[in-house]
């Protein structure tokens, strides 16, 4: 009987954690800080210091994250944002929730990243600002979109759901935009053990509107300036990112050897992996690769006991959700490949050597 690797495995992490996430856990409930306060401003701080900026505003998910970093920037009503069409969903959700125009571009084929030049032809008087990604884990060409944002006088909306730690040119991802989207949806780098997100940025207006935005449009109790949200983020989750950040810069290093492995260990032709962008230290999120028959690859290592996943099967000019925008098959061919080629190994820090090895030695032997 082969072993089984799964493709994520959360509970080998919480048990290494288990007694100081206990204890974090503890201190909330003795202290009843349940929605926001202290535990909040604690992580909001520590993570402030971690990717070095100077505002950090807890929410209540990734999600809620994208939509609020638009509406800081005053996205509107017929404005329109450039957004990858491989990507999770909850990108493009961002300016539909504002009552804006979500516009794809399609990403390079090497990189799987948001593509400069597509971004440019996508480009329109509507146009307001541009999400890019940072897909995987791997940091986009933040140079090259940053001067066409700067050219065309658009906001850059950085996406690091899955970049935590992360780095470009020496600095960690989530300070190159004007403001930017984190997740701590449980399968991430730096999870949650439950639902959480974060924005932050270098400028404290936005910061300070969205504290309003997330507190019912309140700044004062019972005082509503604008129509608000219940977006905080709570007192457990908090605490609980708060302990594990202290071990992310070990489980990223970690991420990174089981990287290192994959990459100098898998040899066989018919599979590629992401290149990375000049300047980028990825974080690896995810481990994706193509392979030319993905499905028969899948049900291959299935049956060796090894059990990938797939991010994302089907682009966002695709999903049914969009159809009124008029996209059809054919129009963004990098992404269309990419979902249905793509292919993402095993990544945790847990993961054993021995675990990657065989992965490898699988692989090879296709």
């Amino acid at each position: 009987m082969p072993k089984k690797i799964p493709f994520l495995d959360l509970r080998e992490q919480y048990l290494s954690i288990r007694d100081e996430v206990t204890a974090a856990i503890d201190r909330v409930f003795d202290r009843t800080a349940f929605s926001a306060g202290e535990f909040v401003t604690a992580f909001e701080n520590d993570f402030s210091r971690y990717i070095r900026v100077d505002h950090v505003a807890g929410v209540n998910s990734g999600t809620s994250a994208l939509h609020l970093c638009l509406l800081a920037l005053g996205i509107k009503p017929g404005d329109e944002v450039i957004v990858p069409a491989n990507t999770f969903i909850a990108t493009a959700w961002a300016p539909c929730y504002a009552g804006a125009k979500p516009v794809f571009a399609d990403c390079e084929p090497g990189t799987w990243n948001i593509s400069p030049a597509a971004i440019e032809r996508k480009i329109s008087p509507r146009t307001k600002a541009v999400i890019g990604v940072h897909l995987y884990g791997q940091p986009f060409n933040i140079s090259a979109v940053k001067r066409l944002c700067k050219n065309h006088g658009l906001f850059l909306v950085e996406d690091c759901a899955q970049s935590h730690g992360a780095t470009y040119e020496n600095k960690v991802t989530g300070v190159f935009g004007d403001i930017a989207a984190f997740s701590f949806y449980p399968g991430k780098n730096l999870g949650a053990y439950g639902e959480a997100g974060a924005v932050a940025s270098g400028n404290a207006a936005y910061i300070d509107h969205i504290r309003m935005l997330i507190n019912q449009g309140s700044r004062k109790k019972y005082c509503h300036e604008t129509i608000g949200y219940n977006m905080r983020m709570d007192g457990v989750q908090a605490a609980i990112l708060s302990v594990k950040l202290r071990h992310l810069s070990a489980w990223t290093a970690r991420r990174r050897e089981i990287a290192r492995m994959y990459r100098d260990g898998i040899k066989h032709p018919a599979i590629r992996m992401q290149q990375t962008e000049t300047g980028a230290v990825p974080a690896y999120h995810l481990f994706v690769i193509t392979a030319d028959d993905r499905d028969d690859l899948m049900s291959y290592l299935n049956g060796h006991g090894i059990f990938p996943g797939i991010h994302y099967p089907l682009p966002l000019h695709l999903q049914k959700a969009f159809e009124p925008l008029g996209y059809k098959r054919g129009d963004f061919p990098n992404a269309e490949h990419l979902s249905e080629h793509c292919l993402s190994l095993p990544m945790y820090p847990e993961l054993k050597n021995e675990d990657v090895e065989y992965i490898i030695y699988t692989l090879n032997a296709y």
